[in-house]
């Protein structure tokens, strides 16, 4: 750690340490200098097996929703509590962590709803330091360059020491207030998905095959179909959360529905259906504003790094 950071935050516990996201920041504790207690209500031998070797871990048993008296004494010990885990299970475990914790120290979530947590934190925290965070990538792509939204429920210096700490390892921070970022959680995380996976469920309903499709695909389908492969492959949960767990979701898929529905009312609409059309693309292109060269930039630089889809099997037509 660089700094005050070092004095602020050197006793760390990350419940949920062995998880992706767990993980992700238990690593950068403790490359940062931290001690780091990995907490677990089952550990494994590979329990810190993706944390860097040389020390400075301990994995301990506990749940943190009943707390024992040996997580006890970890908690009351630590600079930082980090509660990366389900949010059913961080919002059962507010109140009992909260208690446990020295006055000032800092505790601290990775959820993707910052709503519900915050309001249970405002109830049950209010001697220690709060803050959320949500890396809005997937762990394995590192903080470098990429945004963490933040939400600071109780300010103070190790709440800001912890974000100086997420800047220092490549990370973005963009603070925000909890409904703010409930918002655009919806936005970025819950609309985008649930487009990827009503592309993939009306794919399903047209009975087309993936090798058939592949073996035609232009680029913009070949991306969609990798967005697919991408989230089929991921932890339901998380992505079951994303789109339940935020209240604002609903709204999100409901914009969605409605913008097939209009895209449909303008094909199928009057005879100058056409210009209408236009003007609707229109409108999009302003709504991206200044920003819509660099977009579209990006897509096509994304395009022609695409792979040729090599290993399919031929299709015919022959029966």
């Amino acid at each position: 750690m660089t700094g005050g950071e070092t004095d602020l935050l050197r006793r760390c516990v990350v419940v949920g340490g062995a998880g992706a996201v767990g993980g992700l920041f238990a690593g950068h504790l403790l490359r940062s200098g931290a001690e780091v207690v990995v907490v677990d209500p089952a550990p494994g031998p590979d329990a810190a097996a993706g944390l860097p070797a040389g020390g400075g871990v301990r994995v301990v048993r506990g749940d943190i929703t009943d707390i024992g008296p040996d997580l006890a004494v970890e908690i009351e010990r630590a600079d930082l509590v980090l509660l990366a885990v389900p949010e059913q299970v961080a919002l059962a475990a507010v109140k009992q962590v909260a208690a446990a914790m020295r006055p000032g120290a800092l505790l601290a979530d990775t959820l993707s709803v910052k709503g519900p947590i915050a309001e249970a934190l405002l109830a049950h925290a209010g001697d220690v330091e709060a803050a959320g965070l949500n890396p809005m990538f997937a762990p394995s792509l590192g903080f470098a360059g990429r945004p963490v939204a933040a939400v600071v429920v109780h300010e103070g210096p190790r709440a800001a020491a912890l974000l100086r700490l997420v800047e220092d390892w490549g990370g973005r921070v963009v603070r925000l207030g909890a409904d703010e970022h409930d918002r655009l959680a919806a936005a970025t995380q819950a609309l985008t998905h649930a487009a990827v996976l009503s592309f993939g469920l009306a794919l399903a309903r047209l009975g087309v095959g993936v090798a058939e499709l592949a073996a035609v695909a232009p680029p913009p389908h070949a991306t969609m179909l990798a967005l697919l492969a991408r989230i089929a492959s991921g932890t339901p949960e998380v992505y079951w959360d994303v789109q339940s767990a935020n209240p604002q979701a609903a709204a999100a898929r409901a914009a969605l529905a409605e913008g097939v529905r209009t895209l449909a009312g303008l094909l199928d609409g009057p005879a100058d259906g056409e210009a209408e059309f236009a003007a609707a693309l229109g409108g999009l292109r302003d709504l991206l504003g200044p920003d819509l060269g660099f977009y579209r930039d990006t897509c096509a630089g994304m395009f022609g790094a695409l792979p040729p889809y090599s290993h399919i099997t031929p299709v015919t037509n022959e029966r």
